[in-house]
């Protein structure tokens, strides 16, 4: 029987399984020290040994893809991924590029519907280049500067005064589907 790969500059995965198997909890709780960087939240055996197993695992095989993380986060915060998911395979099927936006919104907050939440990229792609735009707590985050507006950013990037919001697509759309073209008040 093949053994797994060596992780990175390391012992076979299965070799460290196996330790990990031997380990008592006190050892359990310093392997756990040393991968995370943080004490064990709970001394439960088991438990300790599915989370280092795991790290072990990710460190050995690169984690998971970005756009997968995005979609665990989507399931996490019960968005409609039924939805989602037919776009996408419409998108696919068509030659589109894919959605890999999740939508959530904070309770009792302040928060712009219209923008993703702090932390989150906005991407763009305009004329062959693709732009990526952190959101801030306040602000935005392109280039290595700091903005007060997508619009800023927007006129950064064409040259030309732009809404922030219709130029990285975060319009809200009616429910016919329709971009909203009413007055502003």
């Amino acid at each position: 029987m093949e053994t797994r790969e060596k992780k990175k500059g390391g012992r076979p995965i299965d070799d460290e399984l196996a330790d990990l198997r031997r380990m008592t909890v006190p050892e359990l709780c310093q392997r756990y020290q040393e991968l995370f960087g943080e004490p064990a939240r709970r001394p439960h055996r088991q438990l300790l040994w599915r989370e280092i197993a795991w790290r072990l695992q990710a460190l050995g095989e690169g984690g998971l893809p970005e756009h997968v993380k995005q979609y665990a986060l989507a399931i996490a915060r019960n968005s409609p991924l039924r939805v989602r998911i037919a776009e996408n395979a419409s998108r696919r099927r068509n030659g589109q590029s894919l959605d890999h936006t999740v939508i959530t919104t904070i309770a009792g907050s302040q928060h712009d519907s219209r923008l993703p939440l702090p932390g989150s990229l906005v991407i763009k792609e305009y004329r062959g280049q693709t732009y990526v735009v952190k959101v801030l707590d306040t602000g935005f985050e392109y280039d290595g500067r700091r903005y007060r507006s997508l619009s800023a950013i927007a006129q950064d990037i064409t040259g030309t005064k732009w809404n922030g919001y219709l130029f990285f697509g975060l319009t809200k759309e009616n429910t016919s589907g329709k971009k909203s073209t009413a007055p502003r008040s």
